[in-house]
């Protein structure tokens, strides 16, 4: 059971970049994650950490540090519990960073990948919709690439922080 929710207000806003995300979401859990790879593979140095400076990698110590002493099968599977949003640790710690962090967290495990992290399989061959969403985000401006990317990874992980209802939800007006 995941608790994680669709946040109300996504980063990617327009038609355009709604659309790349809905997608992601339609691609299986092995999908998404190497689309992921391949994003970072392909244009690593443009997405980086999203906003350096906005990245604060000591409130992630289990997933950059701990997560790469898992063995193959261990990360991977941490992986998927993410993308899946499953109640695990690894998917929590993710869950309750902010998106830039999160990007981080994928960037770090892209560089590393087939070195510390898990690697791609060698005969991996993407399909047609991993090609085409590449050339959908391939096609963005850096601004819409990087909301997209934000609310991709914000999409990810556990969390039971659930938003906060609405004057229009609830019917009350807000007290100070």
């Amino acid at each position: 059971m995941t608790a994680s929710y669709e946040k109300n207000a996504p980063q990617a806003l327009s038609d355009k970049t709604q659309n790349v995300v809905k997608a992601f979401n339609d691609l299986d859990t092995d999908a998404k994650l190497a689309w992921f790879y391949l994003v970072y593979k392909e244009m690593g140095e443009a997405v980086t950490p999203a906003a350096p400076a906005a990245a604060e990698p000591e409130l992630a110590p289990l997933l950059l540090n701990d997560y790469l002493n898992l063995s193959d099968a261990e990360q991977l599977n941490v992986m998927r519990d993410i993308v899946e949003r499953k109640d695990t640790e690894y998917s929590r710690a993710y869950g309750a960073i902010k998106e830039n962090n999160q990007l981080l967290v994928w960037y770090v495990w892209a560089v590393a990948m087939g070195d510390s992290v898990v690697g791609f399989p060698d005969n991996y061959e993407p399909d047609n919709a991993i090609d085409d969403l590449m050339s959908q985000i391939e096609g963005l401006d850096f601004e819409e690439q990087m909301s997209v990317f934000r609310t991709i990874a914000g999409e990810m992980g556990y969390t039971e922080v659930q938003p906060i209802e609405t004057q229009a939800e609830t019917g009350k007006t807000p007290s100070l």
